[in-house]
């Protein structure tokens, strides 16, 4: 139902979607970018969802918990992250990147989508937990995108990390740099 959704309002505001997953990758991180507006995750989830790509944005388990809500989150990807110390005590929550590098840890298959921008304003250096949790997963980086001046929303190239994050950084931001965001002062540079 999702699919075909998402298949309708991609006809009728004009948009397209291109490039695929390589089928040998059943784990990775991936980059939503640029991400200047909240329609962002409309086209990229639509886009991922007429491509057949199985991708979990994460969210407060406490928030996919409630009935409705949960269930709508759930459908559109969301998988909860517990951060609660594992021994119960009061301790330091976990980190997101520990608990998402558990989540890959765990699974079998999993895509898990990341907005490195951080938010929706222009940030002049991208947060590093991205590439944090594919390092320590051991799973690549996948390419997501929106193309608003194109009107295309897709997968790009795959990046393996190196373990050198400035040097695998600009090789991605140079991917993303002839990409127009829905605000382009806000976007990547």
């Amino acid at each position: 139902m999702l699919r075909l959704l998402s298949r309708f309002i991609f006809w009728l505001t004009g948009w397209r979607v291109q490039g695929a997953i390589p089928p040998d990758i059943k784990k990775a991180v991936m980059i939503a970018a640029p991400h200047t507006s909240y329609w962002d995750f409309l086209y990229a989830r639509g886009a991922f969802f007429i491509m057949g790509i199985p991708v979990k944005v994460t969210i407060k388990k406490e928030v996919v918990h409630f009935p409705v809500f949960g269930w709508i989150a759930r459908q559109l990807g969301a998988i909860a992250i517990d951060r609660t110390p594992k021994d119960g005590s009061l301790k330091r929550k976990t980190s997101m990147v520990d608990a998402m590098v558990e989540l890959l840890n765990k699974s079998d298959r999993l895509i898990m989508m990341i907005t490195p921008e951080g938010t929706r304003k222009y940030a002049p250096r991208w947060k590093t937990g991205f590439y944090r949790v594919a390092q320590q997963a051991g799973v690549p980086i996948i390419l997501g995108f929106l193309d608003y001046k194109h009107k295309i929303a897709g997968v790009g190239p795959v990046v393996y990390p190196s373990g050198d994050y400035e040097a695998d950084l600009e090789k991605i931001k140079a991917f993303y740099r002839d990409k127009t965001a829905k605000y382009p002062e806000q976007g990547v540079r």
